[in-house]
């Protein structure tokens, strides 16, 4: 018997697996989100000065314009998402970028304040559909490929955050304070139409049929837990989000045009992380681990941004919270996907963004109270204890093998 022998200059590498490509129709849905969370992103700069300009709305009518926005869509997340599985996912999409149109268009023509909050109030119930865009990237999905397109849909928001309020400032140089609101009616508009043609339905016929027959069921205890965490870890951050520029000009003397520049990096870094990062991680540790660990270093920044005195402190501060932030909430809608059924997720994915919504409302409101009556870090040290507070409940008897991704019937 011959043998070959082996060269000492030939090595043996080991491939690594290469990554399924995306599912199909997945980058039409991200493109129409990413477009949509522009479009909400351009008011943001604009709506508090709009409103004092226009209609002599004091600051607490404005903070008041920004929680209507919040509680339509507290209200109407588990509505849109529940109506998504029984009629499909793409009626409802298209329902959320019309209605968005028509609340930004009221919003921009309003003779008066009481039109103001109607515009946002119709604004924040067409909101109400990101459920549905990621209860549809979950269709699109298998199950052990879901971390990795939640993440980039996270990634999505994140640069509609960011490039939003850029094009509503500019807008608004150029065409007064309405213009902002018609820029994004416009964009809406135009968005819901290429949508009719282009976006798919992640819902087959055969699927609506049979959640239409089937019964309604209460939340398992796994995912009232799961939406207690998202409570409170968006009211920890809300109240980072709504002081942080008071914080950044008590400390560091920064003004209105370097704490929008420290959002514009947190908002793309955080894009960067759950559009990179999250994937390969979770592949790692699981979604469970993932979210765990990424409360932790939530709170960790937020500790160390209370502590914070001198810059080398207050950007580890935020370095934690873009990486914390960015990993925990794709980690948490996949942990929701994978504990329902495929005829509920979109009603249980709204549950989970109606507890953030309501978070927004009230965790900038006792973040303000913090900051004015305790003392300016008080904010970021008692949402570092509610960070971990939601920690304590994910390791208070949640069984991993319930979250993980498991068998999954697409429709």
């Amino acid at each position: 018997m011959s043998r070959v022998a082996r060269s000492p200059l030939v090595r043996t590498t080991k491939a690594r697996p290469e990554r399924a490509p995306l599912p199909k129709g997945f980058g039409v849905l991200w493109s129409t989100v990413a477009i949509d969370l522009i479009g909400f992103g351009i008011a943001i700069p604009v709506l508090a000065l709009y409103a004092k300009k226009e209609f002599g709305a004091s600051p607490t009518q404005a903070g008041l314009l920004f929680a209507s926005f919040s509680l339509a869509q507290f209200a109407m997340a588990p509505v849109m998402g529940r109506l998504s599985d029984r009629i499909g996912r793409k009626p409802v999409i298209l329902l959320s970028l019309f209605g968005t149109a028509a609340g930004s268009l009221l919003s921009g023509a309003a003779p008066a304040l009481w039109m103001l909050y109607v515009g946002r109030l119709v604004d924040g119930a067409s909101g109400a559909s990101v459920s549905v865009a990621q209860a549809a990237a979950t269709d699109l999905a298998d199950p052990k490929d879901r971390p990795r397109v939640l993440g980039l849909l996270g990634a999505a928001f994140g640069i509609g955050f960011t490039v939003g309020p850029a094009i509503g400032g500019l807008a608004a140089w150029l065409g007064g304070p309405r213009a902002p609101f018609y820029v994004a009616a416009v964009l809406a508009l135009v968005n819901g139409l290429v949508a009719i043609r282009r976006l798919p339905e992640t819902r087959g016929r055969r699927a609506v049929a049979v959640d239409r027959s089937a019964p309604k069921v209460g939340l398992s205890p796994a995912v009232k837990r799961l939406v207690l965490v998202m409570f409170l870890m968006t009211l920890a951050f809300s109240a980072f989000e709504a002081t942080f520029s008071l914080f950044g000009e008590s400390r560091f003397g920064l003004t209105e045009a370097s704490v929008a520049w420290v959002f514009v990096l947190v908002g793309l870094s955080q894009s960067v992380v759950q559009g990179r990062a999250v994937a390969p991680v979770t592949d790692r540790w699981g979604s469970t681990k993932v979210l765990m660990v990424a409360l932790a270093v939530n709170g960790a920044g937020l500790a160390v941004l209370g502590l914070a005195e001198v810059w080398v402190v207050l950007l580890l501060s935020l370095l934690l919270l873009v990486v914390g932030q960015g990993l925990a909430s794709p980690s948490l809608s996949t942990l929701v996907a994978n504990a329902s059924g495929h005829s509920e997720r979109g009603r249980l994915l709204g549950v989970q963004q109606a507890a953030g919504s309501l978070a927004r409302v009230v965790g900038p409101a006792i973040g303000g109270l913090l900051f004015q009556q305790i003392g300016v870090s008080a904010p970021y040290l008692v949402g570092a204890g509610v960070m971990a507070l939601a920690l304590a409940v994910m390791l208070a008897r949640v069984p991993v093998e319930k979250l993980n991704p498991g068998p999954v019937t697409q429709g």
